[in-house]
């Protein structure tokens, strides 16, 4: 049976009036009502209506609601030690869970069970931990909005009040949650706090044994927060167990300087006097060391419940000990199968996953497919459809490249004939510092060769439909068109899990791609990953491929040429390979020709002056910021990725020496070209940006940049503009929130204990800007998919912000048009399930004769909107000179 973790129609505004009611308590997050008269799918409880109903005073005992399994303790036979522990985590649809379930998966000994704060009934819930006793322990995920907002924490308001047996761990939403479900009121922090650090003084509760505590621990924690628990409304059956240990806020590098814990940590906490703060707006107030500060409440624990609240994202190890200290339950043994404890059980007909009726031992074997967040991760080929037997056939030619100009000649004299129609170039244009080695070139050709061309169905506008229409031609030009119900990644996944193939026939080779799917990825496909609908609709296809089956591929690093055809079944044909190589050796005695005319003429500094038109003004743009601000400031997002397009009539355009002018003057490692002649399309992309990519080891690889800065005319000023983001706290900021969302991404998909972050926050420089670069790497799963691995990252989270399908559903709000290509990803799917795929930024889509530019920036609580238009218009300037000077 497949799973989904996510309704496609919980998070929808359709416009930026409504989004929250005007009926507001003290609480900075309002109730709202969703678009179109929903909510969520409520076919999880009988309604929030009846549950709303219920009011429950702060003093009442958990569990006295008639009916309820949770007045009845579990039954605990025996007290016998575990070898692993069962956890059930509650997603409130954040993009930092899956960095908790990681370190709970390592804890634990399994991975915990995660399901959406909306997958499961009350009943069904009740069912799991009382009549199974499936689980030991309960941790609360972090999430946007605000626990006053019954659509933004699900169920997690009823399993803190009726759940008072088991232990519960809230983080973040959960954290505040708990405090809202007894009583304590929800505020605006003094300012909202996203990805800034934090010293913590707590007060040696059991949490957090053998913990610092208190100024220069080393002990701090990451917040993503711009609510508070107000310390004034704590009832007396909430007590607080930690606090900030000062006013201040830490970049990441200056948390960098404490490298070692002082050996009197312990009787510096004793020296700080927490029985003597006062409650005021929210936060303690006291005096350290003879200073006032201001103490936000960061942990509290419930007086006689096992159960905590944590705010700091970087308390989710944290959560660990939680785990380790619950109660041991015998009948938690089976891993992915419950025990039935003799006890009457529910009828388990009626336990239902997004509406199907399913028993609670297929809920438990079901668990990792649904821990993966979405439909059918597990890929079986359908007996219909036919497999392909591939056989690769290859040549080296050691150090030619050089010797024939390069990969410029190379591709031009190859396939630059007829108007490069129907070619591609995946071009590593900046190899320096090992940021790209390979370069793939090709074009139309062999007999496997076809282009996929896939629109989006008009329903896919709206919340809970997907699917497409797919046209396929063929290498004689033949088409054909198919529905795709399914839409267009399951369609790819079917594809290549389609195409067999023998290992030696690559051995040799030192690159990942030998043929397959090549093209691009349009951003409105996140309908196809977990967001809620697209609001606005692409002029351009939203994915388009070739099917490559002969390219040439440059090693940079040694000048070696390879051509590699790829054909189906035994076949001893190799005329392409065979023309090929003479037309390489022919090039050497043109290699020195001159290849094209120097162009030289005035540098643009905006769009504008380069003869473009903005879909916005600086004023609009600017007031779109604000918005963003506000919406940090509600909660409702960490971090927006705001963006803009630009458009000039360019006519008929010779496309690829407009590529070759950009990809001359601004180099990047993950540059390309491809060619659409049928849709009059053509992408000229100098992109510095690395998406995803999966090797033929299983190793997956992000490299995300947020943090942009214009290069200096002098060689001071460029060396103190590239520490001056190199040490920005807003930048740093930036770049740490993504780094933790593409974390949670690669952490569905990857081995549990093997997502780390070998490089954090290097500044790489390039021809017009220095950028903040961080990698993030993970080993993946057996049991999934290069496609699979895509959908749980896509799009990437540097276009996006973070929570990423909340913010997803802002931005369509916000932005008046759609993004497109811009955004998305280009680059290869290998038919032997590897992957490599950029961001699409710094690029000009040519299309029906209009060159477009999409540019933006993230918006978080430190931006300036002043600056940061001035910073979405330098990212425009080197596509839009090229433009320009072309």
């Amino acid at each position: 049976m497949g799973f989904t973790l996510c309704s496609s129609s919980e998070l929808s505004y359709p416009s930026l009036e409504g989004l929250r009611n005007g009926k507001a308590n003290p609480v900075a997050s309002k109730s709202f009502t969703r678009a179109g008269g929903y909510i969520k799918k409520h076919y999880f409880l009988s309604s929030y209506s009846d549950a709303r109903k219920l009011v429950i005073s702060s003093h009442l005992v958990p569990g006295h609601l008639e009916g309820s399994f949770m007045g009845k303790k579990r039954q605990v036979e025996s007290r016998k030690k575990l070898e692993f522990m069962r956890t059930l985590l509650i997603d409130n649809y954040d993009s930092y869970t899956y960095n908790i379930y990681q370190e709970l998966s390592v804890i634990n000994g399994v991975p915990p069970v995660v399901v959406r704060n909306d997958e499961l009934t009350w009943k069904d819930i009740c069912c799991l931990l009382y009549e199974d006793g499936a689980f030991d322990n309960i941790v609360i995920s972090p999430g946007p909005g605000s626990p006053t907002c019954p659509a933004d924490i699900g169920v997690c308001r009823q399993l803190l009040l009726e759940c008072w047996d088991i232990p519960i761990l809230g983080v973040c939403l959960g954290h505040q949650a708990l405090g809202y479900a007894h009583g304590a009121q929800i505020i605006h922090a003094s300012e909202p706090i996203h990805g800034r650090l934090s010293e913590i003084e707590h007060n040696g509760c059991n949490l957090f044994a053998n913990i610092p505590s208190g100024r220069n621990s080393l002990f701090k924690v990451v917040r993503y927060h711009s609510l508070v628990i107000d310390a004034e409304s704590l009832p007396k059956e909430l007590i607080p167990i930690a606090w900030t240990a000062s006013d201040d806020t830490l970049s990441f590098l200056e948390t960098q300087k404490f490298d070692a814990i002082p050996d009197a940590y312990e009787s510096e906490r004793q020296k700080a006097n927490f029985d003597s703060f006062s409650a005021k707006n929210g936060s303690y107030w006291g005096h350290v060391n003879g200073t006032k500060s201001r103490k936000v409440v960061m942990g509290i624990r419930h007086a006689t419940c096992p159960h905590y609240g944590v705010q700091g994202d970087a308390y989710a190890s944290l959560s660990s000990k939680l785990v380790l200290a619950s109660m041991q339950v015998p009948h938690a043994t089976g891993l992915f199968g419950a025990v039935h404890t003799g006890r009457q059980s529910v009828k388990k007909a009626d336990f239902r996953v997004n509406g199907e009726a399913c028993s609670s031992g297929q809920f438990m074997r079901g668990a990792n497919q649904r821990n993966l967040g979405f439909l059918d991760m597990v890929n079986i080929l359908p007996p219909s459809l036919g497999a392909k037997f591939l056989r690769l056939k290859w040549r080296k030619f050691g150090h030619l490249a050089s010797e024939v100009g390069g990969a410029r000649n190379i591709f031009t004299e190859l396939f630059g004939k007829n108007k490069a129609e129907n070619t591609f170039w995946l071009d590593s244009s900046s190899t320096e510092k090992g940021r790209a080695r390979f370069s793939f070139m090709g074009g139309k050709g062999g007999d496997l060769w076809k282009q996929l061309t896939f629109r989006l169905s008009e329903e896919s506008d709206t919340a809970g439909e997907r699917g497409g229409h797919l046209l396929i031609e063929d290498t004689k030009g033949f088409t054909c068109s198919k529905i795709l119900e399914e839409g267009f990644f399951e369609y790819l996944n079917k594809e290549l899990l389609s195409l067999c193939h023998e290992e030696k026939d690559y051995e040799g080779l030192p690159f990942d791609f030998y043929g397959g799917f090549i093209g691009y990825i349009g951003y409105n496909l996140k309908v196809e990953c977990g967001a809620a609908s697209n609001a606005h609709k692409s002029t351009t296809p939203d994915a388009c491929f070739f099917f490559a089956d002969n390219l040439v591929v440059i090693d940079h690093h040694t000048n070696d040429v390879y051509v590699l055809s790829l054909q189906e079944g035994n076949t001893t044909k190799t005329q392409w390979l065979d023309d090929t190589e003479k037309k390489l050796f022919s090039l050497k005695g043109s290699a020195t020709r001159q290849l094209h005319e120097r162009i030289s003429k005035p540098v643009a500094n905006t769009p504008h002056e380069a003869g473009f038109l903005s879909e916005k003004s600086q004023k609009q743009y600017v007031s779109d910021i604000e918005k963003c601000l506000e919406y940090i400031k509600d909660g409702e997002s960490y971090e927006l990725c705001l963006t803009t397009q630009f458009r000039k009539f360019v006519g008929e355009v010779d496309p690829l020496r407009l590529y070759l002018h950009l990809r001359e003057k601004n180099p990047a490692p993950y540059a390309s070209w491809l060619n659409f002649s049928k849709e009059n399309l053509c992408i000229c992309s100098s992109s510095p940006e690395r998406f995803l990519r999966l090797d033929r080891n299983g190793i997956l690889e992000a490299k995300p940049i947020k943090g942009t800065i214009a290069r200096g005319t002098t060689l001071e000023e460029d060396e103190r503009l590239k520490l001056q983001l190199q040490y920005s706290e807003k930048d740093q900021a930036e770049n740490l929130m993504i780094v933790d969302l593409l974390r949670n991404d690669l952490g569905r998909v990857s081995e549990p204990g093997t997502v780390h972050v070998p490089h954090l926050m290097e500044v790489e420089s390039y021809a017009t800007v220095h950028t903040m670069v961080s990698t993030i790497r993970g080993k993946k799963q057996s049991n999934v998919s290069a496609v699979d691995c895509v959908k749980a990252a896509f799009p990437g989270g540097s276009m996006t912000g973070a929570p990423k399908l909340r913010s997803m559903e802002l931005l369509d709000s916000i932005e008046s048009c759609s993004r497109g290509i811009y955004s998305g990803s280009i680059g290869f799917f290998s038919y032997n399930q590897t992957f490599d795929l950029n961001i699409v930024i710094r690029t000009v889509v040519i299309h029906e004769n209009e060159a477009t530019i999409g540019a933006g920036g993230a918006i978080v609580a430190l931006s300036d909107p002043e600056k940061e238009y001035e910073e979405m218009v330098l990212k425009t300037r080197a596509p839009a000179n090229a433009v320009m000077e072309f």
